[in-house]
């Protein structure tokens, strides 16, 4: 099982809290869609016992309103929660489709959260997931849409890079969900034919004309259509004006800093901060004929805490899936800019930092959300949050 950028995750090993329930199974209509590519389930585990006893269950490869039969596969009697898969659907949604993928499934590879579900119905999920951590964690009534981006085939053949596992018979394959289990794979129909898998090295990827120097096994949005419209949306919120005064937090190589870098001009000012040394390397090199962009090494937090103080225009956002937290939002609204772009891959990590920005004065603006992870519950979202209070300049309004 990997994330977006093809890192391998392994779930939290936790002490056995009572009798285990995997195994057992359950008919229920299943409700709503949740963060992390399951939907939400509950079910009477003693309806002799305790008729009125109801336990929650997140469950994947189902779709909300449906009734199925689903097994648990995560959980014991003092865990709040549980986990499980939908092994047979008594009542479907229009919405469910036949995997593309034969190795989608119970028990099967577990790079795809959604490949049982319409491509449209998918976005739909992943908006509302968007919104219910706006509402629960920011406290705003956001509407959503996810956007289609080019460069995939009816959601497949998009991801350009693929870590596999290598099998002893010369084969690959694939984690299960939450497994070190390996599921042999022959062809994984999200990735592109041309796929290539993280390897040292420095690549050249292009982006709206301008070449970026990459490392082989560094970070790079893995939607061919990722990088240009991620850019036009960051430029599009901020609309960076000639002589600005910009930071681009969580950097990377450089992408958003080069073309803000352009937009602020020779009067204006860049600094790309990138906690990864070789990534900050890769910035220098893209940024190298413009001297008025600078990187900085360092991790965000303490970059700010420690230096450049002076005030800023504009910020870039970029965090990893975690999210910026509160340190780095109040060094952030400690330079007053007047715009923020946040780019977020996690909902609720956006969500959270959103709330921090509004105790700082910033109101979150615009929204778009991007289907960057077709088939996977991921989600792409960039936010616009603005300076709002006395300390606003008066040409800064529009």
């Amino acid at each position: 099982m990997t994330g977006p950028a093809g890192r391998p995750r392994r779930p939290r090993q936790r002490a056995a809290r009572g009798a285990s329930r995997v195994g057992q199974r359950f008919e229920t209509v299943v409700g709503p869609v949740a963060h992390g590519g399951h939907c939400v389930a509950r079910v009477v585990p003693d309806p002799e016992g305790d008729p009125d006893g109801t336990r929650v269950v997140f469950v994947r490869h189902t779709i909300p309103g449906e009734r199925v039969v689903l097994e648990i596969t995560e959980g014991t009697d003092g865990d709040r929660f549980w986990r499980g898969d939908a092994v047979q659907v008594l009542e479907a949604s229009p919405d469910r489709v036949e995997p593309p993928c034969p190795y989608a499934g119970p028990g099967r590879c577990g790079g795809c959260d959604f490949q049982h579900v319409a491509l449209t119905r998918q976005r739909d999920l992943k908006a509302a997931v968007v919104r219910e951590q706006l509402s629960r964690l920011a406290h705003l009534d956001v509407p959503v849409e996810v956007e289609a981006v080019p460069g995939d085939d009816h959601g497949l053949r998009w991801r350009t890079r693929v870590q596999y596992v290598d099998l002893p018979d010369g084969g690959r394959g694939m984690r299960a969900h939450r497994s070190r289990a390996v599921i042999p794979v022959e062809d994984c129909l999200i990735a592109r034919p041309d796929a290539r898998e993280p390897a040292p090295g420095t690549l050249h990827e292009t982006v709206l004309d301008r070449e970026f120097a990459v490392a082989g096994d560094g970070f790079w949005q893995v939607h061919p259509g990722a990088p240009r419209v991620l850019v036009e949306a960051v430029l599009s919120a901020l609309r960076p004006r000639p002589g600005e005064r910009v930071m681009d937090l969580y950097a990377g190589v450089g992408l958003f800093a080069r073309f803000l870098a352009e937009a602020v001009g020779e009067t204006g000012r860049v600094l790309a901060v990138e906690g990864d040394p070789a990534a900050a390397d890769h910035a220098r090199a893209n940024l190298g004929d413009l001297p008025w962009a600078g990187v900085e090494t360092g991790s965000v937090d303490r970059v700010l805490a420690s230096s450049y103080d002076e005030p800023v225009d504009l910020v870039v956002l970029d965090p990893p899936r975690e999210g910026a937290r509160r340190p780095v939002v109040e060094q952030i609204a400690a330079r007053a800019p007047r715009a923020v772009a946040y780019v977020a891959c996690d909902p609720a990590a956006l969500a959270r930092d959103v709330a921090y920005f509004a105790e700082q004065g910033y109101v979150l603006r615009t929204l778009r959300a991007f289907d960057l992870f077709p088939m996977t519950h991921h989600v792409e979202c960039v936010a616009l949050l603005e300076k709002t209070g006395p300390d606003l300049r008066r040409s800064d309004l529009r």
